[in-house]
């Protein structure tokens, strides 16, 4: 058992992956007396580590075996005692949105249904449903489509999953997830190169002129909102964007009718993120994508004030909340991990259409922000082997050698942790 006083019938299943996110998941769900089942295709990912998973059990990997781990996910859900599995990753929600009849005999299930689910997963739908709902957007076309290579302009795949229904059985069997191109002024690419790299014929979309990334998140209930969040990002993982690594919460009331217009028009249900640039020329949110799962800087959400997990749980047990939480607003928070890699984004990448900022500067305003805002997505002195795993997977990264540690020293882990969080703190 777990360090959780946690009632056997009350468990749910949360998939172990290398983001903040899940382990964020296990806490707090644990810290509420709901079981937790880590499942992961890692050896040892950071959530393993948690002492509020109470279960780890490995699956297979849902980019290598996408049914296999499907199925895997379905025989836990057939346990007596679990209750939900919450989704983390594309594949994770692609699997339960798949299967949702199945899973429904046996779980509770807040997530959408497969049909639902491909107006997010599909970009040319996606952007159809923003037309639609009136929330503005940059101009996106099909590959095919695009013939004004003269302007500064980003290639995306058209799917955020690779997946059969999509792309085709032979498409999908190298799943690769589609990375987003920086392409130049009058630089129109290969065709051939570009569809070969995708899998499938990609999106052509405007540059955007801005720099402010913002993200609406949701939990909706067929269809109506049971809780909102906002963020701005600040910084990303690259210099160019990515995911957040340093965001501020905010409320910003035309945010919210954007976020809001487009999930109504999707008819949504579970959690969401809706990601948005600041157009700098015209000051509108313009839509980027949206993710139909639980987000990477979630742990943030949760400091914040909006525990999404227990209010996903609570849906699952069907007991939503009557009324929203409220959150506060001008609090920041990082991930650690994301801050270096954004440094060494600066150091070591090149992306032609986004200008480089200064290395030393960023780095003072890395520090000097984690001093003002000492909110860390795995930094956690009541569960500290998360956050030590994730820097020896960084640094194993950094230098190519495996990050795997063949023993685990407690006592010398929350040392180290609290001796950070003393020198963040001053």
């Amino acid at each position: 058992m777990g360090a959780n006083e946690s009632r056997p019938d009350r468990t749910a299943v949360v998939p172990a992956i290398d983001v903040a996110s899940s382990t964020a998941c296990l806490r707090s769900l644990g810290r509420s007396g709901v079981r937790t089942i880590a499942v992961s295709e890692l050896p040892d990912p950071p959530g393993f580590r948690s002492k509020y998973a109470d279960e780890t059990v490995r699956v297979p990997d849902p980019c290598k075996d996408l049914s296999g781990y499907a199925e895997a996910l379905l025989g836990l859900a057939e346990r007596e005692d679990v209750r939900t599995i919450v989704p983390f990753r594309e594949t994770d929600v692609y699997a339960l949105a798949k299967h949702r009849d199945a899973f429904s005999d046996h779980v509770g299930t807040p997530w959408p249904s497969f049909e639902t689910l491909r107006g997010a997963q599909d970009r040319i739908e996606l952007f159809d449903a923003a037309d639609a709902a009136g929330v503005s957007m940059p101009e996106t076309a099909k590959f095919d489509d695009w013939d004004d290579w003269s302007e500064e302009t980003i290639i995306k795949g058209r799917y955020t999953i690779p997946a059969p229904e999509y792309v085709g059985e032979d498409a999908a069997a190298a799943f690769r997830r589609p990375s987003t191109t920086y392409v130049e002024s009058d630089s129109a690419p290969d065709r051939e190169t570009v569809v070969s790299e995708m899998g499938h014929v990609p999106l052509v979309q405007e540059y955007v002129p801005g720099t402010d990334e913002y993200g609406f998140f949701a939990l909706y209930d067929e269809g109506e909102p049971v809780a909102t969040f906002q963020h701005r990002q600040r910084r990303g993982y690259k210099y160019c964007g990515g995911p957040s690594s340093y965001r501020e919460s905010v409320d910003i009331p035309e945010l919210e009718a954007a976020g809001l217009a487009l999930l109504d028009e999707l008819d949504w249900h579970g959690v969401a993120m809706v990601e948005f640039l600041r157009n700098d020329e015209t000051g509108e949110f313009e839509l980027m994508e949206v993710n139909p799962r639980f987000w990477s800087s979630l742990p943030f959400t949760v400091q914040a004030g909006v525990d999404f997990p227990n209010l996903y749980w609570s849906m699952a047990e069907g007991d939503p909340p009557e009324d929203p939480p409220e959150y506060e607003v001008g609090v920041a928070g990082h991930l650690v991990r994301g801050e270096l890699l954004h440094l060494h984004s600066i150091a070591c990448e090149d992306y032609p259409v986004v200008e480089r900022p200064s290395f030393v500067k960023t780095a003072a305003h890395v520090a000097a922000s984690m001093v003002r805002h000492p909110r860390f997505d795995y930094l956690d002195l009541d569960d500290p082997e998360p956050f030590v795993r994730d820097i020896e997977s960084v640094f194993g990264a950094m230098f190519d050698r495996p990050a795997e540690s063949p023993m685990r020293r407690p006592g010398r882990a929350t040392q180290a942790t609290t001796a950070l969080v003393n020198l963040l703190q001053r």
